[in-house]
Parts: C-alpha cells; sequence; structure tokens
C-alpha cells in the first residue's frame, strides 16, 4: 500500500510514523521547506523562539510514537515536569503562581485570593472526573462512526451526561463554584486553549485544567520545536519520504475514489490520501470539482493570535515560563473577540520565555519574549491599525505592571498575526483550532477524520476531529491510523 499525506505539520508527522510502522510506503507533501506547520521556529539576531504552541501536556503521547517505532525514548527525545505551570498577574498587584502540586496550588489561590482550598481542589477533581469519562469518545476515537457509540466507555457517559455540564456555559459553572472573581477569570481563561469563549462555550470544556494542573505541564529539552525535530528524525529512519517546497495542487480522484495527488503537474498515484492541511482548504483548493460540506466549513472560527516575538536586553526574575497578564474585564475582551471582530485595548497578554528553561535561546544577560493575546480570525480587518494599536497597548500594559519601560528594552522583533498565520500554515482565516467550541454541539460539528463521499480520503490536524492543540493532533493521527487498519 501506498499513502500519500499532504503537510508535514505535527498530525502529519504523526500519522507517517503510524503508518510506516505498519510496513506503509509513506511520501509527505509540504508545501514550506520546512516541517511542523504552526510547531516551528524562529531565530533572529541571536534569539531563538518557538513560533506557535508553546504548552507541552501529555508528553506520553510522543512517547507512544517513538515506543511504536521500536526507539529508545531516552535517546531521542526528553521533558521535565514544571514546577510552576504558569504565573498569573492582575492588575492590583496579585501574583497567584500556578504550582504544578495540587494541594500547593489550593493553598496558594487561598492565600491570595482567599478562596477555601477544598472549592480549587473540588474543581480539579471534577475537571479529572469529565476528563476520564470523556476522553474514550470525544479524544481517542470517531465521533462518526456507529461502532463509538456501543463502546463500554460511551455508554457510561451518557449514563452520567450531568456531570459534564452540558446546560451550562464555562463562566456560568465557574461562577457557581468560585467565589473569587480572580479564581472563576483564571480557570475561564481555559476556553482559550481551543480557541473559544468562556461567557458562550459549555462548562465540559472545564476538563481541560485537568491536562495542565493534574496530568501536568512539560518543557522539552530544546524547545517546543524539538517535538517536530523528533517526530522528523523518526519518520526518515523509518523510511517516509518527504518532498519539502512540494505544493499540492489537487487531489485525484475517480468515480468517487482517490487515486492520487497531483504536485506541480505531476500525477502521484496513491491508494489513501490523508490531508493534514486546513480541512476548508482541502476541500476549496484540492477538491474543487467535489461537493463540500459546506455546513461544517462555514462553523464560526476560532480566535486567531497576534504574536510578538521580542528580544529583551535584560533578565525579570519575578517572570516564569509561562505568564498570563490579565485583562480587568474579561466579558468585555471576549466579546470584542467574538462579537466585535476587533481587539480589545486592554487585552490579556501571554507571556513565554523559554531562555528560562533553555537558556541559549537568548544571549547572555538577555530573554526571548514571545508575547500573545488572542484576536478573532481574519475577515479582512484594518490589521496594520491594530497590530500597532495593541502593540502600544501591550508594551504600556506590561510597563506598568512590571514596572519598567519595556519599550526601551525590545533589541529585535518579529510579528505574527492571522494574516501571516493563514499563509505560512493555510489555516483559514488564520484561526489557530478551525471552528470554535462556543455550543454543546461543537464536538459532533467538527469535520470527521475521514470522508463519506469519497473513499480512502482521511483527515488529521488541528481543524478536524478532535480538535487543536498538540495532544488533539497527535490523537487524530491515532485515529486516521486506526481508520485505516
Amino acid at each position: 500500500m501506498k499513502i500519500g499525506i499532504i503537510g508535514a505539520g505535527i498530525a502529519g508527522l504523526a500519522t507517517a510514523i503510524r503508518l510506516a510502522c505498519r510496513g506503509i510506503e509513506v511520501t509527505v507533501f509540504e508545501a514550506n521547506d520546512y516541517a511542523g506547520g504552526k510547531l516551528s521556529q524562529i531565530e533572529q539576531d541571536g534569539f531563538r523562539f518557538d513560533a506557535g504552541p508553546s504548552l507541552f501536556t501529555l508528553p506520553t503521547l510522543v512517547d507512544e510514537l517513538l515506543e511504536l517505532a521500536d526507539k529508545n525514548t531516552v535517546d531521542y527525545f526528553a521533558y521535565t515536569r514544571l514546577p510552576t505551570v504558569c504565573k498569573y498577574f492582575y492588575e492590583d498587584g496579585t501574583v497567584i503562581e500556578g504550582f504544578s502540586k495540587v494541594k500547593e496550588f489550593c493553598i496558594e489561590v487561598y492565600k491570595k485570593t482567599g478562596e477555601h482550598p477544598q472549592k480549587v481542589f473540588e474543581h480539579l477533581e471534577r475537571s479529572r472526573q469529565k476528563y476520564d469519562l470523556t476522553k474514550k469518545i470525544f479524544l481517542e476515537n470517531s465521533l462518526h462512526k456507529l461502532q463509538t457509540y456501543f463502546q463500554t466507555s460511551t455508554l457510561k457517559a451518557i449514563s452520567r451526561l450531568p456531570q459534564l455540564d452540558l446546560t451550562k456555559t464555562m463562566n456560568e459553572a465557574n461562577q457557581l463554584q468560585f467565589e473569587s472573581p480572580k479564581v472563576t477569570q483564571l480557570f475561564n481563561r481555559f476556553a482559550t486553549y481551543n480557541g473559544s469563549d468562556p461567557y458562550q462555550a459549555p462548562a465540559t470544556l472545564n476538563i481541560i485544567p485537568h491536562l495542565e494542573h493534574n496530568l501536568g505541564a512539560y518543557f522539552p529539552i530544546g524547545g517546543m520545536y524539538a517535538i517536530t525535530q523528533t517526530l522528523l528524525r523518526v519518520a526518515k529512519e523509518l523510511g517516509v519520504i518527504f518532498r519539502f517546497n512540494s505544493r499540492v495542487e489537487s487531489i485525484e480522484v475517480q468515480g468517487k475514489k482517490v487515486v492520487g495527488l497531483k504536485v506541480e503537474g505531476k500525477l502521484w498515484s496513491f491508494d489513501r490520501v490523508v490531508s493534514n492541511m486546513d480541512v476548508f482548504y482541502t476541500y476549496k483548493r484540492l477538491l474543487p470539482n467535489e461537493k463540500a460540506p459546506e455546513k461544517t466549513l462555514q462553523q464560526p472560527k476560532s480566535s486567531s493570535a497576534l504574536i510578538f516575538y521580542w528580544g529583551i536586553k535584560r533578565q525579570f526574575p519575578q517572570l516564569d515560563l509561562h505568564n498570563i497578564f490579565f485583562s480587568e474585564n474579561y466579558k468585555e475582551e471576549f466579546d470584542h473577540i467574538f462579537k466585535q471582530k476587533t481587539v480589545y485595548h486592554d487585552p490579556t497578554i501571554y507571556l513565554n520565555i523559554s531562555s528560562k528553561y533553555q537558556p541559549n535561546d537568548a544571549p547572555k544577560g538577555c530573554e526571548n519574549w514571545f508575547v500573545m493575546v488572542n484576536v478573532p480570525s481574519n475577515e479582512g480587518q484594518d490589521w496594520e491599525a491594530l497590530i500597532e494599536a495593541t502593540r502600544q497597548n501591550i508594551l504600556q500594559k506590561l510597563t506598568r505592571m512590571l514596572k519598567v519601560d519595556v519599550s526601551k528594552l525590545i533589541v529585535t522583533e518579529a510579528i505574527l498575526d492571522p494574516r501571516s498565520i493563514e499563509a505560512k500554515t493555510a489555516s483559514h482565516q488564520g484561526a489557530l483550532y478551525g471552528s470554535n467550541s462556543n455550543n454543546k454541539f461543537a464536538a459532533f460539528l467538527r469535520h470527521p477524520n475521514f470522508s463519506s463521499n469519497i473513499k480512502a480520503l482521511y483527515f488529521c490536524g488541528g481543524s478536524v476531529h478532535p480538535g487543536g492543540g498538540i495532544p488533539l493532533c497527535l490523537l487524530s493521527a491515532k485515529i486516521v491510523d486506526g481508520l485505516i487498519k
């Protein structure tokens, strides 16, 4: 069997490894001259930045691929568990340290906000229970295959539906649980992990804190880009053929069955094709003569990101690897993103500094700042004006909260916005996670990992089931492999 994969993003790499481990001949076509998709890097003026995803959870999913390929994990990939998951900064000077040990975190929240430790502990336990109930259905199997609904785990979850909080929004559930607005805001932020709005998204998304606070957050030695490098190396050692700078022009279909790919005018014959390209552009660009699932493709988009990569000529001991500087009006911020389709003047700022754990990512005495705010997907906004205004608002906010003029410390800068995200990764409108999860049926409305109309066509990556982010992309590869097998 010969299988062609469109795109060398993290899901495409993982799919290639799984298929190659079963003796299948795999060829991966990538339009860029590098692998990883969003999980890439920027090197500039002595600084190195992880360009895309910066949080690493469920490292066992990478370990599983290495074990499947019969590789000694220690020789290929290493990571360390973070003692502090994240530091949270509020305008009134409150700083909450998100310790990785649950009891320490609960006590820290109590000291800083007065929220009873038991309340936080109960919330994280419920998050664990939701995850255990739903992972087999929503994360590890196809939602679009009948047999999924006859599994014991599915029947168990259905019998305990009230525990999934489908009738409440994330914010409503969190407000009922916590007395402190600061703690509610802290847990509301997990909606952004799949590009959604906590004031609209179902409380089922409260499974997300479990990954970070119960299972732990990690740092890959070498930075996030080490994940891409590791998977690329393993895939090549398994015999996977990579063709970079090779833009697929069309998926060739005969009699409602995939027969190959056209790449730069040449036809490549394949028995199966897997698209790691955004599902929207897979249909619109590569299957223009086939009927597209318009209802699925027109689902409301997730948020995008505006990222400033700043080389900073000093170090900040009060900052950690992951830092959040909260907006004072979280509801207004999300209304701007999802309803007004613009950027709030007081955005919540995510600041990642990989040089805290990888010192050679910045020159001596310096830090590499990955500064991100959530923004709407690209619908033709005046991005030049929004970027300049947001840059000034970010600098003013960080200067105020860190008590130092950050603008005078920037020695190099690169910028990524929804337009450049779309151009580099073919993500429709620059949406980071495909469609958002702002309604209770969102998981069922994502495109399946296979085509119902075209035989031998499969889909992986963040724009299809089960969703965006490194763990879900890796799980999409596992689902596709199972479907093909």
